[in-house]
């Protein structure tokens, strides 16, 4: 039984479907089901059961393939611990964070990390709460910056920073010298808003039902940036995080506190529990945790 044989298993299990195995595995048709005929011979089961063109795991096969997953995954743990201590991988990072914190966040924090650290290189990404999980699920990162706290059980999420969530007007909004507002007092107005896979709106969305309306989105963007210009265009009100405040506050635009609610949101590092770390990622994940623990204490 060779480590080729097992890894085509796996690819044909999930795909169930020899032709797309073969194209994803770059190997001829007819290689990859001699190859998986070998196997069965070797085990002594059929591990698929054949009808026409279609092909599909039987019992058995079912059963091989969740000990070839752990088998696998601890083959591919044992060369990323073997890789790091060998200096292989040579101080990478991959690193998945919210558009809605990555401008105002990220530079700071890489910029410090990498006074300590001039050695270690980053793969960013940037992307909403869903896309960033999954790409921690697919192995594709190794960290990301998120909130609220995800929901799956293999992920280990340490809480970072939490902020205060604004209600932004324009200048001259009949609100704007108030300084601060009871959220039913906008349940009339028109809102500017993220799109419906950001966690922020999902977050400022239940913020409204609480204060008993659902908001009126008139306009759905991608970016804080656009949002404010939005506001400051008289179009709308908008949340925006205190974070963000940093960066796009500024002329036409008054950030409101809300009083009748904690309106802030906690982002926090997300990892998978069991998977190996290389040592960057280990040094990595230290220095965010000591690094956010002096910002919130105003260090």
């Amino acid at each position: 039984m060779e480590l080729q044989q097992l890894k085509y298993f796996q690819t044909v299990a999930r795909l169930e479907h020899m032709t797309q195995a073969a194209k994803e595995l770059f190997v001829a048709q007819p290689s990859l089901s001699r190859a998986i005929a070998r196997l069965e011979e070797e085990i002594g089961v059929p591990l698929f059961d054949r009808q026409g063109r279609n092909i599909y795991l039987t019992s058995l096969g079912r059963v091989f393939l969740q000990h070839i997953e752990r088998a696998l995954a601890e083959i591919e743990q044992g060369q990323y611990a073997v890789a790091d201590l060998a200096g292989i991988e040579k101080g990478l990072v991959r690193l998945s964070v919210l558009y809605t914190v990555g401008a105002q966040l990220i530079p700071e924090l890489l910029r410090a990390f990498r006074q300590e650290h001039p050695s270690i290189q980053f793969h960013l990404f940037q992307n909403p709460a869903q896309v960033m999980l999954s790409q921690l699920e697919q192995g594709e990162i190794d960290f990301c910056i998120s909130s609220p706290s995800p929901e799956q059980p293999d992920m280990e999420w340490i809480p970072l920073l939490t902020e205060e969530i604004f209600l932004v007007v324009p200048s001259d909004h009949r609100l704007a010298a108030q300084g601060s507002i009871d959220l039913p007092t906008v349940k009339e107005e028109d809102f500017i808003n993220l799109k419906p896979n950001s966690g922020l709106r999902e977050m400022t969305d239940r913020f409204c039902l609480q204060a008993g309306f659902k908001p009126k989105s008139t306009f759905e963007v991608d970016d804080l940036t656009i949002v404010r210009g939005l506001v400051a265009a008289g179009l709308g009100v908008a949340f925006i995080p205190a974070l963000a405040l940093r960066s796009i506050t500024g002329v036409n635009v008054v950030p409101l506190h809300v009083t009748n609610m904690h309106c802030q949101r906690t982002i926090g590092l997300t990892q998978i529990k069991k998977r190996y770390l290389t040592g960057a990622a280990r040094v990595f994940r230290t220095f965010v945790i000591v690094y956010f623990a002096r910002l919130e204490q105003g260090a």
